[in-house]
């Protein structure tokens, strides 16, 4: 059991620095503007202290991570050029040693998502239930 927990922490790990060299694609002018965008919404996504489907929400909580995340790299790697994005993960690794990076305004977007949605919910509670 040990072997398997060490492999999946380690595919975590190189999960975390391939996302970070997202990141920094993002920012490099060499990218094309559409992988730039792409990038960075899943950098941001990534990093962000707050997921779009809360972790303690049982299956669903952890389909952004198993998932979305993954998926979301694999297509944004394809977009962006192979030296640059090499490049982009020597200059991640270095930077993840020194902590891990956070994104509070892709945090705040997904508190505004969830705000919107719950006023949503009760308009339309209130509408179902003809209250005034």
């Amino acid at each position: 059991m040990p072997k398997f927990t060490e492999t999946w922490k380690q595919k975590a790990q190189e999960l975390k620095v391939e996302v970070y060299a997202l990141y920094l694609a993002y920012k490099d002018p060499r990218v094309p503007f559409f992988a730039r965008v792409f990038a960075a919404c899943v950098a941001g996504y990534a990093f962000s202290p707050i997921d779009l489907i809360p972790d303690p929400i049982p299956i669903l909580g952890y389909v952004d991570d198993l998932l979305l995340i993954p998926i979301g790299v694999i297509l944004a790697r394809r977009m962006i050029p192979r030296a640059v994005l090499a490049e982009c993960r020597e200059q991640a690794q270095v930077e993840m040693k020194r902590g891990k990076p956070v994104n509070w305004a892709a945090a705040g977007v997904i508190i505004a998502i969830w705000v919107l949605a719950a006023i949503a919910a009760i308009v339309l509670i209130k509408r179902i239930l003809n209250i005034s």
